[in-house]
């Protein structure tokens, strides 16, 4: 019965509306005063025509017993429709649960004998169930009802000459026990119902807490993940998710289809807590990421959280305070620098004109010169990025541009037509960036492979289009120089870093910032045979990223 119940409350009252915890448990106590009918009503109607039940059940007037206990049955089903279908509001359905559990346990009463019988105690638990709900004086309404139809049945049994005696000390003592049990419940049914508000009000915090963290942890920008011994994710937030690289696996699933690269860092993390390093790269050309391990249960074998991050979100981040406080500073004393260090530059050229210097001298000279024009190319471009705009990306068609952009290498940047060599394929590809920023990375990146090579033999390419291997446009700078040692290959993006004495360590770094305002992402490819190649990912090239 109570399974019975349960499959059709969930069928039909799935699109019931939001209650009230008060309302909620209304609806509860009804749903159980129901049951108790529903069972009641089944098991007198069961025993009546069964015969297997007390005999004294319809002992007197069968005909009565019967109809009055079909009846029952037949409102008690009733009143569970009208339950699932949620109106009436639970107030009303009990009123008339009650009305009719008085009547109809009163007349059973009396065709079955009387007070005698003790079925009169039946209507308690209905007073019992209605004090439960209504509360107040219904339930003292009820209990005088209640008693006002025991002692009139006794009444009619005195007036009609029936075989067993009225027995009205009986009834009254029934009726006393009515009021009595409607009082106590409802003073016991208060603090219950109290307490129950309080749990209900403290369940609701808890809730809106939960909800508050779930927001928190879906939207912080740390990745954070819940893996349990066997290597199932728990929980894994968006910021993870897009950490990893979108892999296909979810909540549920084995961590290994969402990295096996953190599968195995975590296998050593247990294996040998204190020996690893937690940095690794879920994809071949993701971002570096960082795993911090905390055990939930504090065994290294249980439940286990783990935060990612970017470590190259950190370091820009780093790298962009740092430059911002030197732009600031350079900002300030460029003027004072300079005006220096014009003196020492006219006085160097002057020295230059003077017939009577000897050549060590004018190496001197020289010396002077080049790296005096050097501080004033480190002040120029860390002026320019302190004060750098954001950009006007728009709709660029790159083969016309980038014709364009090489015979201006060749005109002004000293490059040689048969050194340089472009190619956009297909040729009408098209990207969305700014213009003259773009020419500057690729202007910066021309000049690196120009001054690290060998100018005598450089061969420059820059191949750009769509290729199978990405979904998007990509445009290559490759090189055939010595190429970049590995050992330092992850610092030719920081500023000031540099493998030649009279560099300024900037190109790169300028380079880099430009890409990351346009949205582009720009890594290093070492050549399999050696040379470099600097790729630019134009991921964010759809015309719906232009600005309104």
């Amino acid at each position: 019965m109570q399974a019975w119940l349960d499959i059709l409350e969930n069928k039909i009252a799935a699109s019931a509306r939001p209650r009230s915890a008060t309302e909620k448990l209304h609806w509860r106590s009804l749903r159980l005063f129901l049951l108790y009918r529903i069972t009641l009503s089944l098991t007198l109607l069961s025993f009546f025509y069964s015969g297997a039940g007390p005999t004294f059940l319809g002992s007197t007037v069968p005909d009565l017993y019967g109809i009055v206990v079909t009846l029952y049955t037949a409102l008690a089903i009733t009143s569970v429709l009208f339950f699932l279908w949620r109106s009436p509001n639970p107030e009303q359905q009990a009123y008339f649960a009650l009305l009719v559990d008085i009547a109809a346990i009163t007349l059973l009463m009396h065709a079955s004998g009387g007070v005698e019988t003790g079925m009169g105690m039946l209507i308690a638990v209905s007073i019992i169930a209605g004090a439960l709900i209504m509360g107040g004086r219904a339930a003292f309404l009820f209990a005088a009802l209640a008693a006002l139809a025991v002692i009139a049945e006794q009444i009619h049994a005195a007036l009609s000459d029936a075989v067993i005696p009225p027995r009205f000390f009986q009834a009254g003592f029934l009726g006393a026990v009515f009021f009595a049990t409607a009082m106590l419940t409802l003073v016991l049914s208060g603090r219950v119902r109290a307490s129950e508000q309080l749990a209900q009000e403290k369940a609701d915090e808890l809730d809106h807490m939960a909800k508050i963290n779930a927001y928190v942890i879906q939207h912080m920008r740390t990745g954070v993940l819940v893996v349990d011994a066997s290597g199932r994710i728990l929980m894994m937030n968006d910021p993870a998710w897009h950490l990893l690289g979108m892999p296909a696996a979810t909540t549920g699933s084995q961590l290994v289809k969402a990295s096996p690269e953190l599968t195995h860092m975590l296998r050593k993390r247990r294996a040998a807590p204190k020996r690893i390093n937690n940095t690794f790269r879920s994809q071949r050309q993701g971002p570096e990421l960082r795993a911090h391990f905390n055990p939930l249960s504090g065994r290294e074998q249980g439940d286990m959280l783990i935060f990612l991050e970017d470590t190259s979100q950190i370091t820009r981040e780093a790298q962009q305070m740092k430059l911002a406080s030197l732009g600031r500073l350079t900002a300030s004393i460029a003027h004072e620098i300079r005006n220096p260090l014009g003196a020492i530059s006219h006085a160097s050229q002057l020295f230059e004109e003077s017939p009577d210097l000897d050549p060590a001298d004018r190496r001197l000279t020289e010396i002077i010169t080049t790296n005096a024009v050097r501080v004033n190319q480190v002040i120029e471009n860390v002026l320019q990025l302190s004060r750098r705009d954001p950009g006007k990306p728009e709709k660029i068609r790159l083969k016309p541009w980038l014709d364009k952009l090489t015979a201006d290498l060749i005109k002004y940047q000293g490059f040689e037509r048969q050194n340089l060599h472009a190619q956009i394929d297909p040729p009408e590809t098209e990207i969305i960036a700014d213009p003259e920023q773009l020419r500057q990375v690729l202007t910066n990146l021309c000049n690196n492979a120009k001054e690290h090579g060998d100018k005598e033999r450089l061969q420059l390419q820059i191949v750009g289009g769509m290729i199978q291997e990405y979904n998007h446009p990509v445009m290559d700078v490759i090189d055939n120089g010595p190429g970049i040692e590995p050992k330092v290959a992850k610092q030719i993006f920081e500023p000031f870093f540099t493998t030649r004495n009279n560099g300024t360590g900037l190109g790169l770094y300028i380079a880099k910032e430009l890409s990351e305002t346009n949205r582009i992402r720009l890594e290093y490819i070492p050549g399999p045979t050696g040379g470099s190649c600097f790729r630019l990912h134009f991921d964010h090239w759809q015309h719906e990223n232009l600005p309104a």
